[in-house]
Order: C-alpha cells, then structure tokens, then sequence
C-alpha cells in the first residue's frame, strides 16, 4: 500500500498538493514536521503529526524533526486570535533539549537507510541577518500573497490585528524549508490544517530560488464529538513528559474518550491493523458498557509514550480506581489514584490513639467531632473502600493500608488521603 493511502484511510490526510501520491509511489521521500518549543514538552496535540512521521519512516521514507529553535523566539501566528507571549531564547534552549528523549519513543534515529533527523532552525536563523534575509528571501514574496494567507487574513480582520514580527513567521517557515531542502533533500512538509498557507509557501520558495519540486501534506485539527479541544481536561494540558502529566493521569486520558471519538484514534494514534480496528468499532455498538475500544486505545498509547513499566502500574491503579480492593493495592498504586485528592499527614501514635470520629474530623470530612460522629453511626463513611458505623472504636495499624495509608471517603465522592508516618 503507497503510504498516502494508509494515510487516507487512518483519516489523517486534510488535504495535499498535486503529486504527492507519485512522488511517493516512485522514490524514497524526505519528510519534515516542525515543532514549537513553547514548553518543556510536547503534549498530545503532537500526536499525531508525530505519528505521520513515524508511519513515513516504518514505509521506508526518512524523517526530520525540526524543533523551532529560531522560530520559536518568534511565535506562529496561525490558528492565534492574539499575539504570543514571546519566550527568552534561554527557555526556548531549555524546552528543545525536552524534545529529542521523547521523540525517540516513536522515531528510530539509527535505522539504516532512513535514520530519523532531529534539526534545530535556530543554527541557521539566529546567525542570520536581517538585511541579507529580506534580499534572498523576501524578494520571492509579495505583500499581496502574504495578506491573502488564512492565517494572516483572520488576525487582519480581528481587533489584535499582526504584528510585523508574527507577519514575518510565514517568511522564516519557508526559509527552513528551503534549507532542508538544500541539505537533506527534504521535498515533503507536513503539519495541521491551519499551517497550510505557510507550507505551500515554502515550496514556492524551494520553486522559485533554486527551481526544485516539493510538496505539502496537512493533516486534519483534531477535535473531539462534543467539540472542545483535544487533549485539554478540566486539568489542563495532557503532557508526554511523565513528570507534567503521570503516566496513570495519561491512561485515564485515553480511556475517557468518547464512544463518538475512539476508533478515529485508534485510527490516529495507534499501530493496529485495519482489521483489530473494525472489530474493536464493532464492539463499541455492540457492547459500549464494556469499553474494550477505550482499554484498547488506553493501552496502546500509554505503552507506546510511557513503556510496559509504567503502563502495568497505570493499569493496577484504574483497577483500584474502578472498584478493585484498596486492600490489594500498593501504596504507590494508591498515591497515584489519589493524588489529586486532599491530604494530611499523621504521626502514628497520634492515629492509633484516635476514635475513628476524632480520625474522620481530623482528615477533614466533617466540621466538627459531633459531625464527624453523627456521619460514621448514619453509615455515611468509608475507611479504605468500607463502611464503618462505630464511631467510638479506636483506630490500630490494621485499619492502613501497607502501614503507612488509609482512605477515607463520605458519600460517593469526598475522599481524603492520610498518611501515616513515624511512631
């Protein structure tokens, strides 16, 4: 299959310049993504263009994955209804040096004959000076092109307006283009939908300064059913790096995802044959409660960005999540599912001295002991996943969990976590 087409099928093809299917058909293509280092690490809206370089590498075609090292200083103004805050040129080297370690989780950089590149712009844009950029480049660009671009047309019409800085991106994006070209034979851009305008400008350069053939492939903005935003929770962002978004946190990402949306994901973002997907589509009219499409896409992903470490303990933690016993769990399963919940610290004999009444007031689930005791004899509390109804009884090490945890929860959803520490 010419990999346009599994592509297309995937649903990951928005639109694409004459020949691009030949060229593919023909030779080994050069393909690049570009990625802006406005944080320290890429987040799931880079999914999927990493995975079309990736299912490009796997077809036997060569990857270049330029991080914005210059353009990053200066802010892409497509898809933006305002001007970006721009970043120091320290943050922005700081955020680069997060993406290689990532990257190398989908794109293999010591394969033979298509070893996958990682390149800077900032080596050859910040060397590059202003008077020598508008004669070799800019002379190739009318004013008029650039005003009919979308992304500069929607800022013109707003209240912000464009700044000369963010008017000039659409020139800097090109200019890469063209030295992958020169350097590496690059003859193939990809990015979202909205970055159309900048990339068939960056094969007119190429066209025009040294009479080359290149082409464009923009892949769809990936939204959800309800219409928001991929990849933001009522959290925020959902990170690649562990350390912004815990692996557990990403697994529940996936596996939240809407019967509307999973197997365009799958279709997205996993290695699943055609086959695996319509059977798991199936299964989502067929048997919904079951969400054996979420599982799966939860998985594939997690282990694909975190590893099989990190997705085992993700798994154990949603086992404990969706009604498995506390009491089988580990402790780091359990601080997992209940980071976010609000929690304390205790000595141990301070906790085994302590009515279960005094112990609930004390967690926080009750404004006072009176109605910490009035909660425990109604049966409105939970220690570790059971009712209690003795509010007299005193609390002993046997009431944690691993000797250094209890969870206490009221009614469905208040949970409070204490830990035990000390003697």
């Amino acid at each position: 299959m010419n990999v346009l087409d599994e592509l297309e099928w995937r649903g990951m093809v928005y639109d694409v310049t004459e020949g691009t299917r030949e060229t593919f058909a023909r030779e080994r293509v050069t393909a690049y993504v570009g990625f802006d280092p406005t944080a320290s690490s890429l987040h799931v809206g880079s999914l999927l263009p990493i995975m079309a370089l990736a299912r490009l590498q796997r077809a036997g075609h060569s990857p270049i994955a330029l991080v914005g090292g210059g353009t990053g200083l200066i802010g892409d103004p497509s898809g933006k209804s305002q001007e970006r805050t721009l970043l120091s040129i320290e943050d922005v080297d700081t955020n680069v040096r997060g993406m290689r370690s990532q990257l190398e989780r989908f794109l293999d950089f010591d394969a033979q004959p298509n070893a996958a590149r990682m390149v800077n712009n900032a080596d050859w844009l910040r060397p590059l000076t202003l008077l020598e950029f508008l004669r070799d480049t800019g002379k190739h660009f009318t004013v008029n092109y650039m005003l009919a671009k979308e992304s500069v047309k929607r800022r013109l019409g707003g209240d912000e307006g464009i700044s000369f800085t963010e008017f000039s991106y659409l020139l800097l994006q090109s200019y890469d283009y063209l030295v992958l070209h020169e350097r590496f034979g690059c003859t193939l851009q990809m990015g979202g939908s909205d970055q159309w305008g900048n990339i068939t400008a960056g094969c007119d350069l190429i066209r025009r300064v040294v009479g080359g053939k290149a082409h464009g492939l923009v892949l769809p903005l990936v939204t959800t059913s309800a219409g928001t935003k991929f990849g933001k929770t009522e959290a925020g962002t959902v990170w690649l790096a562990p350390e912004r978004t815990s692996p557990f946190r990403f697994y529940q990402f996936w596996l939240n995802t809407d019967d509307r949306d999973v197997a365009r994901y799958l279709k997205f973002f996993t290695w699943l044959d055609r086959a695996t997907i319509e059977e798991l589509e199936r299964a989502v009219v067929e048997a919904p409660e079951a969400r054996a499409a979420q599982r799966t896409l939860a998985r594939e992903v997690t282990r694909m960005v975190h590893g099989d470490g990190e997705l085992e303990r993700a798994e154990r933690a949603s086992a404990v999540l969706f009604g498995g016993s506390l009491r089988d769990a580990e402790p780091d399963d359990l601080l997992l599912v209940f980071a976010d919940v609000p929690s304390k610290t205790t000595a141990k004999s301070t906790f085994v001295s302590s009515t279960v009444a005094h112990a609930v007031f004390e967690a926080g689930l009750a404004g006072s002991k009176g109605e910490a005791a009035r909660l425990v004899k109604q049966g409105g509390v939970y220690l570790n996943g059971e009712r209690v109804t003795d509010d007299r009884r005193l609390m002993t090490m046997a009431d944690t969990l691993g000797g250094t945890l209890v969870v206490w929860q009221k009614g469905q959803r208040e949970r409070r976590l204490v830990r035990i520490e000390g003697e």
